[in-house]
């Protein structure tokens, strides 16, 4: 996942895509560390933080 951000920025794409993570094995600390957009425990949680990140009421 972290992979993922760091080609993101070195294609430069970074600042044009939100990069969420989530599910039972990760935490918000995790996603923190790997400059995620955003964590979501599970998928109702995710539809929620992507509308909330789109600012799509």
């Amino acid at each position: 996942m972290g992979t993922v951000i760091e080609l993101l920025k070195e294609a430069g794409l970074r600042e044009n895509v939100k990069v969420i993570i989530g599910g039972g094995p990760i935490s918000q600390k995790f996603a923190d560390v790997i400059g995620a957009d955003g964590y979501a425990p599970n998928a109702v949680a995710a539809v929620k933080l992507i509308k909330d990140l789109l600012d799509i009421a």
